[in-house]
């Protein structure tokens, strides 16, 4: 799948690489900030590199890296994932390592992303799926405009056990 490069004032992002993987690599070892991902902590640079190279493919992935201006490193990726049955909806994911938190980063990564998905591919919703725990992430999905439209309970499993869901949707029309 080829897609666009995003631009704003101090990020570009572009889409990932398997290049990525070895500058990924802490982002995915690290245990507290994969506390809430779906799944555990990488424990080599080669489960980081297979992960990798499953969202590069592409279908049903579309993901991003997140790179500075000047330096072509990958600091995290915010992700859309669709399903065919929902062709103008996308859930929407991000990381970032937790050396670039702070400075407003993922907010100007993750909002550039919808701004690409509601002006450029005509989506009519986009949409996160939240542990009720990531507070971090909820209070971005909150500044960038979205509203708690549910709470699953027991809706995933992940490493971590047994957890529920809340759903945040952000409307083209919001």
């Amino acid at each position: 799948m080829t897609f666009s490069v995003l631009l704003t004032e101090r990020l570009r992002l572009r889409p990932l690489r398997l290049e990525d993987a070895d500058a990924l690599h802490p982002v995915f070892a690290d245990a507290d900030l994969m506390r809430w991902w779906s799944s555990g902590p990488h424990k080599s640079v080669s489960e980081t590199r297979e992960y990798v190279a499953q969202n590069c493919e592409g279908e049903p992935w579309q993901t991003w890296a997140i790179t500075r201006m000047q330096d072509d490193t990958a600091l995290g990726w915010v992700v859309f994932i669709h399903s065919k049955d929902r062709p103008n909806v996308r859930e929407i994911g991000y990381i970032l390592n937790r050396s670039a938190w702070g400075a407003g980063i993922a907010r100007e990564a993750v909002s550039r992303v919808i701004r690409y998905g509601f002006e450029e591919l005509g989506l009519r919703r986009i949409y996160a799926d939240v542990d009720p725990e990531n507070m971090s992430s909820i209070k971005l999905l909150k500044v960038l405009g979205f509203q708690q439209e549910a709470h699953l309970r027991q809706e995933s499993k992940t490493h971590i056990g047994i957890r529920d869901s809340l759903i945040f949707g952000l409307l083209q029309d919001d």
